[in-house]
């Protein structure tokens, strides 16, 4: 009988199999969040996005899709939030912050508000329409050398072969 391996590796130190008690065939039970060193583990969510407790504030909110750096610090200075580690947030403070937030057009939103602007291009059949269809750089770069992120792996051409020289 194999034991199912924790996610992440150092959980293996924490949680050790308990051999003389036998495995339930299903197990509803939900797992408490480990502690280390008398610290609980938990994740923040702010916003439908996990983001990281080691981190400073300011970071932290920059792992959401649609807030950048100068967001992320006109958030603290609209609420007037010290730049702390995001775990030594109180309650109050989170509240505050997912709030705060929420007012902006950030994930889902303007994931999707983004791909309805370049589907409306493409409909309209405008200059940049047609260069987003035909997978090609849109606000004027050279394309002779580079933009190998749109264009993709270059096609091997074969080229001519050399006459051999005289010996």
């Amino acid at each position: 009988m194999a034991l199912a391996t924790p996610a992440l590796p150092s959980l293996s130190l924490i949680c050790k199999p308990r051999p003389s008690i036998p495995p339930p065939s299903v197990c509803f039970r939900t797992p408490k969040p480990p502690k280390i060193g008398g610290l609980n583990i938990k994740c923040v969510r702010v916003a439908g996005v996990e983001i990281p407790n080691n981190k400073r504030v300011e970071y932290s909110l920059q792992y959401i899709h649609g807030i950048g750096r100068v967001r992320s610090r006109q958030i603290l200075c609209d609420l007037s939030l010290d730049n702390k580690i995001t775990k030594d947030l109180t309650d109050d403070e989170l509240i505050r912050l997912r709030s705060e937030v929420s007012k902006y057009m950030i994930e889902g939103d303007l994931r999707r508000f983004t791909a309805m602007s370049i589907k409306r291009l493409k409909e309209i059949r405008c200059y940049r329409g047609i260069r987003h269809i035909q997978g090609l750089p849109c606000r004027g770069q050279r394309t002779k050398n580079n933009c190998r992120t749109l264009k993709g792996r270059g096609i091997a051409v074969a080229g001519k072969k050399k006459a051999p020289g005289p010996k």
